[in-house]
């Protein structure tokens, strides 16, 4: 599964190296988000979704392709 720039960014930020550990600091950033950042709660939702859909393995294949 392939990742925008982005999500990429949101990765290099927030990730752990693990997809639950992403997902946990990505599912926490988001309550600290003010009603206008619109934008990035839409690519944070965006990205959650994906985590979630993707295995570990899968998750460990697109950053190493990054």
């Amino acid at each position: 599964m392939r990742l925008t720039k982005d999500e990429e960014m949101l990765v290099l930020l927030y990730g752990d190296g693990t997809r639950n550990g992403l997902i946990s600091a990505l599912t926490e950033m988001k309550k600290s988000l003010q009603k206008d950042e619109k934008e990035l709660r839409g690519m944070t939702d965006g990205l959650l979704q994906k985590l979630v859909h993707m295995t570990d393995s899968e998750f460990k294949e697109a950053m190493d392709g990054e």
